[in-house]
């Protein structure tokens, strides 16, 4: 039965590397690039080489051989890779080397070959090369970050959409109660419990969520460090793809990698910052800071529906709220107009009428709700 389940897994593994290397060998006749499609070239060699430890495992069990032909999803990725270039692709193909990075780690004569090194060094060598620009990969990709980063046009749509959070989490809440007709204090008592709970809910969300990345890179760090120590030769061939990949010739990728492979405190940080896209001196930044400004953006929207129960009462309270809460909410969405390139005027009103209109059916059961219970 062992024997059964290992002849399974090793045919498994043997069409994966198959199709990988028919992949890469499509990606390399159609990349205009030469340098990079000499890389595309070399990850299909390595792909063959894993073929062939598959393959060896096999004839020692005395299996019959035969060449698989690809499937039906390296052949459909190879037809629009020549048909619309590699960049059409390359998402996708990333995106299964980095779900197969990992597919090695616990499958003994995958490791005895050094396996799992090389399937996670593909997967960074493609993110490497999905950051390329006509002329070659940039310098640098850490400029690409998103969500909690919070660099350039990204802070202020985080910004923008916290406030937003607070703003219309809040005058649904509060416009929910008023519809049970409830006096001004218990709404204004609700309103402020709201705003707590809800900036001490967003801002423990963003302090895990910054913290499990830190934690994250430091995982990857060490990992990192590990494989550089364990196997210097196979990071010196990893960085001179990687080099490659960003449009030098192969003589000077080289020479730079031996270069930096002499200190393996320079060749750690600058496979940390090339690799992995990583900082290691930031680290995706504090996550106390990041906390604090998700706590701050979204009490500054959630004040807006109680400015009317604080400075008033009664009804002209209840339309005050909605009349600030009404403003902030144009307001809101005119900023969002700066990073979705509508209008100003279209994004501003449709903000208003999804926030009103979000009030008033929470205004509405609260007042059914009012209604039962006083019946």
């Amino acid at each position: 039965m062992a024997d059964q389940t290992d002849e399974a897994r090793y045919r498994t593994n043997f069409q994966d590397e198959i199709d990988g290397a028919r992949l890469y060998r499509a990606l390399s006749e159609a990349e205009p690039n030469a340098d990079i499609a000499k890389v595309y070239a070399k990850l299909a060699a390595i792909e063959e080489a894993h073929a062939e430890v598959w393959r060896k495992q096999l004839a020692a069990m005395g299996k019959k051989i035969r060449r698989p032909k690809p499937g039906w999803r390296t052949q459909a990725l190879s037809f629009l890779a020549r048909r619309f270039g590699p960049a059409f692709v390359l998402p996708v193909i990333t995106g299964l080397e980095r779900a197969d990075s990992s597919k090695y780690d616990n499958q003994l004569e995958a490791i005895a070959d050094g396996l799992p090194q090389a399937e996670r060094s593909h997967a960074r060598i493609l993110q490497a090369i999905g950051s390329s620009t006509p002329g070659g990969l940039p310098g640098s990709v850490l400029g690409r970050l998103e969500g909690r980063h919070r660099s350039g046009g990204n802070a202020l749509r985080a910004a923008v959409l916290g406030a937003n959070d607070g703003l219309v989490s809040n005058l649904s809440l509060v416009m929910g109660v008023a519809g049970a007709a409830v006096e001004n204090w218990t709404l204004l008592v609700t309103g402020l419990a709201g705003l707590i709970a809800g900036a001490c809910s967003m801002a423990m969300g963003e302090w895990l969520s910054v913290n499990s990345a830190r934690e994250l890179y430091q995982s990857q760090i060490e990992t990192e460090a590990a494989e550089l120590e364990q196997a210097p030769d196979e990071e010196k061939e990893e960085i001179t793809l990687i080099y490659q990949a960003k449009g030098l010739p192969e003589s000077e990728a080289r020479r730079l990698a031996e270069q930096m492979m002499s200190n393996k405190k320079t060749a750690l940080d600058t496979l940390i910052r090339e690799e992995l896209n990583i900082d290691p001196d930031d680290l995706g930044g504090s996550a106390w800071t990041a906390a604090a400004t998700s706590f701050g953006l979204f009490s500054f929207g959630a004040i807006f529906p109680l400015l009317g129960f604080i400075f008033f009462s009664g009804d002209t309270a209840i339309l005050a709220g909605l009349g600030a809460s009404a403003v902030a909410l144009f307001g809101i969405g005119a900023g969002t107009s700066l990073f979705t390139g509508r209008g100003l005027l279209f994004s501003g009103l449709r903000q208003l009428m999804i926030g009103l209109g979000s009030a008033a059916i929470t205004y509405g059961i609260g007042k059914l709700i009012g209604v039962s219970i006083a019946g």
